[in-house]
């Protein structure tokens, strides 16, 4: 995979990136649909997340907001630049690092969630990558994938599944087909896998 064809590739797209109303999760109706999400899949607080693949760091910055200690990181220095910003204007701490998310720079075990969204499908290896990620968690902590399934584009449930069943001791999926949460109706397959990895 040629890293820097990557990077350019989300550089470029920074300054569009939050245009779509679940991308920029600006105040209003999407976002506050996109907290009762992560409610429900997130553990406790206190709780340290990193968000890899973050891109513009809406859901990172919504994630601190909610009180969680959140790291986020990504490959594009342009997407980090507007992920700052973002969070001074929140008002909220959040760590922001570049990095790769097939091979995150993190220490083993100094996460209680690895967060991503539509990050897994545009591995070139899935399971290698997951793997590394549930490195990354402390026992008894968690994945939670965010991934869009649109025609042959994406991964099914049920292909995310197939990948995560040798890192987790159980998963959940929960359907994010709610009008709510991406600004109009949806009919392709959108959802979040939770998986608690093996200690």
């Amino acid at each position: 995979m040629d890293l820097d064809a990557v990077r350019a590739r989300w550089d470029a797209e920074a300054d569009t990136y939050d245009e779509r109303p679940d991308r920029g999760l600006r105040p209003g109706p999407v976002r506050v649909a996109w907290a009762d999400v992560l409610r429900t899949v997130l553990p406790p607080l206190p709780t340290r997340i990193v968000d890899l693949g973050c891109g513009t760091g809406s859901l990172a910055v919504l994630v601190a907001e909610l009180g969680y200690d959140v790291v986020g990181m990504d490959i594009s220095s342009r997407m980090l630049e507007r992920a700052r910003a973002q969070a001074r204007e929140s008002d909220v701490d959040v760590t922001f690092l570049e990095g790769d998310a097939n091979d995150p720079p993190l220490d083993p075990a100094t996460f209680d969630v690895v967060l991503g969204r539509d990050v897994v499908a545009t591995l070139p290896d899935p399971g290698a990558a997951l793997a590394t990620w549930a490195r990354v968690v402390r026992p008894g902590g968690r994945l939670v994938l965010i991934e869009t399934r649109t025609g042959t584009d994406g991964l099914a449930a049920v292909q995310l599944q197939r990948i995560l069943h040798p890192l987790a001791s159980s998963m959940i999926v929960v359907p994010l087909q709610s009008a709510d949460l991406w600004g109009e109706p949806v009919i392709d397959e959108r959802f979040a896998v939770v998986a608690h990895v093996r200690s």
